[in-house]
């Protein structure tokens, strides 16, 4: 019987170097991205989400990215689930991509923003009708007494909306202002590579400056 401990596995799949890598964190982490669709990873868009309570108890659960550019990551849920409470107390936040096929971890840390309601009514009238009507069926993080209380929710919706729910005022979108990235590339004998970037004060010209820096494993 193989136990926890005998698990090991060598990364020899590439390299992450400073002279191959991009000087913006944003263009690195888009190459890195569209090289995971193309080799068909399951999920490449799944990322986790970590936020941290009133309390100090931090908590993680797994987020689809709906969109990203030099404003930050974008994903949507509902404003009223746990992780809408915590980053209403406390709007700090880190993402996490992991493509495990090609030994590459992605990690990003900011201040969490919500998007404007435009961006959230587009987004949501893109999404399929179940999946529309599921925002409103959906009490998210809520103690329910059974599966029952979702199907009843969603016909009596359905039957109330038809073919057009408008977005709950509940539901949209946030988006996360990156201040940190951290690139990790497994290498051989654990001798991994990893690039961070750290966002530094706006320029004279009024751009942001990233610093790029090597890290040990």
């Amino acid at each position: 019987m193989t136990t926890l401990a005998d698990l090991r596995k060598s990364y020899e799949r590439a390299e992450l170097n400073e002279d191959a890598s991009h000087a913006a964190p944003l263009r690195q982490f888009e190459q890195w991205l569209q090289e995971a669709i193309h080799a068909e990873v399951p999920e490449p868009n799944a990322m986790t989400l970590a936020t941290v309570s009133s309390d100090l108890r931090p908590s993680t659960r797994v987020v689809l990215i709906k969109g990203y550019d030099e404003r930050g990551i974008v994903w949507y849920t509902n404003f009223e689930s746990r992780k809408g409470q915590e980053l209403a107390g406390n709007p700090y936040a880190a993402l996490q991509f992991h493509w495990v096929e090609l030994e590459r971890v992605v990690r990003i840390e900011g201040i969490v923003e919500k998007v404007s309601e435009t961006e959230s009514d587009t987004y949501f009238n893109s999404r399929p009708l179940d999946s529309r009507i599921g925002a409103w069926a959906s009490p998210q993080s809520q103690v329910i007494s059974g599966r029952g209380v979702l199907v009843a929710n969603a016909a009596r919706y359905g039957a109330q909306f038809l073919l057009q729910p408008p977005r709950p005022p509940h539901w949209g979108g946030y988006r996360l202002k990156p201040e940190r990235w951290e690139f990790w590339q497994g290498r051989k004998s654990r001798l991994h590579d990893r690039l961070r970037y750290s966002l530094q004060p706006l320029s004279d010209k009024g751009s942001a400056l990233w610093i790029r820096e090597r890290l040990a494993p």
